[in-house]
């Protein structure tokens, strides 16, 4: 089930409602007061202008930090609204809040209900993705009676393919399993294959099989399985996410943190680091030297070393916060793509059929496209009749002009 990020340093807020909004904004009755007219205003008594302003803030730090701070303590504040309700108003509201409170508890006794039931049908899908791991890695070969089932579910190809397949099969013979299996499966993952660099994909094809575990606490287990490579000694890299023990506004699960295994890896083949070769010289000596410095890269083993959730209460992490949220959103999102998408139908992500499905919501979004691209037809229309009618016009002149000069 996958699960959205809550930040940490919004627990606090509070959407507006009646009871942290103005009851009223106008003018008490009877009051003196009133809306300015525009005799009242002129440009030489208006205040200082955005630019102005923007400027003052990006000079005084201070100042912006002492301005969200007072708006920040507003937030979530009784505006009165509620508490100058009629007390039998009053009273039928608190008891809207009991029935909701009713509520939220039986989504969190559903929201663990669905969990038992995924760990149940977890245990009867295992058999089916050892016979697949095995099938993968060259251990066993497919049964006649899983390929004959496989070609019902499959559209019929042209003969002519089948031909070159058989042609093809003898030479193929020694091939063992099927050769990068989850390398080309993953890169067909969007969310993936956007962290999957070229160096990866030779570490990646030693890649055997993914596994997924549900813990004892709330949260589950990514295994990922790779034969003996020149990149690192680890046999199984694993990612661990754990959620919090209580449930959400929703009774939906709260990611918490994310663990990842340390990677052990084999001189000069750490992929997640580059090394950097400068020269510098002595401006006493003359003398040079060679200075090397390893520095982060991109990779998709950087994976398995998830980024920490900050300390919201510490001013200066929370100032920093921003990029971390992100890291931490998409951190999540790929193991539960892993976890829902890419173990369940591993297959249809290696033949390219799964994309068809991924694509389905985007259709939604291009049918609007197309409903503007309509509209600016018939403006175009619209224009092009305008021109006619301009043209007719003119046609109409130059008649009347011979017919003037006839009489």
């Amino acid at each position: 089930m996958a699960q959205n990020i809550r930040n940490k340093r919004l627990d606090d807020l509070a959407a507006p409602t009646p009871q942290n909004t103005p009851a009223s904004v106008s003018a008490p009755i009877g009051s003196l007061s009133k809306a300015p007219g525009v005799p009242t205003i002129s440009e030489e008594a208006q205040g200082p202008s955005a630019d102005d302003l923007t400027s003052a803030f990006a000079g005084n730090p201070a100042l912006v930090s002492m301005i969200q701070g007072k708006l920040g303590s507003l937030v979530g504040r009784s505006s009165g609204y509620v508490e100058s309700l009629p007390p039998a108003v009053r009273r039928r509201i608190l008891g809207l809040k009991g029935i909701q409170e009713k509520h939220a508890k039986l989504e969190a006794e559903f929201q663990a209900e669905i969990l038992e039931l995924e760990k149940k049908f977890l245990e009867k899908y295992k058999p089916l993705y050892e016979t697949r791991a095995k099938v993968v890695a060259g251990k066993e070969e497919a049964t006649e009676e899983d390929v004959a089932v496989g070609k019902e579910v499959t559209e019929d190809d042209e003969e002519e393919e089948e031909e070159e397949e058989e042609e093809e099969q003898t030479e193929a013979a020694d091939v063992k399993g099927i050769p990068e299996f989850w390398l080309t499966a993953m890169r067909n993952v969007l969310s993936l294959a956007e962290i999957i660099t070229p160096a990866d994909e030779a570490a990646l094809g030693h890649l055997v099989d993914i596994r997924m575990s549900y813990l004892d606490t709330p949260g589950f287990k990514l295994e990922f399985e790779f034969e003996e490579n020149e990149f690192f000694t680890n046999k199984v890299l694993t990612k661990t996410y754990y959620y919090q023990e209580e449930a959400g506004y929703g009774g939906d699960f709260i990611y918490d943190r994310a663990e990842g295994d340390k990677i052990e890896w084999k001189e000069d083949k750490d992929l997640t680091v580059r090394v950097e070769t400068k020269k510098q010289r002595n401006k006493n000596t003359n003398q040079t030297r060679i200075v090397k410095k390893t520095v982060p890269q991109d990779s998709f083993f950087s994976f398995f070393s998830p980024p920490t959730v900050p300390d919201y209460e510490d001013d200066e992490a929370a100032d920093a916060a921003s990029d971390i949220d992100e890291r931490l959103e998409l951190d999540y999102q790929i193991g539960e793509d892993i976890k829902e998408k890419l173990i369940p139908r591993a297959v249809d992500w290696f033949t390219g059929e799964a994309l068809a499905f991924e694509g389905e919501d985007d259709l939604e979004g291009d049918e609007f496209d197309d409903e503007d691209d309509f509209e600016d037809d018939d403006s175009e229309e619209e224009d092009e009749d305008d021109d006619d009618d301009d043209e007719e016009e003119v046609g109409a002149g130059k008649k009347d002009q011979a017919e003037c000069k006839q009489s």
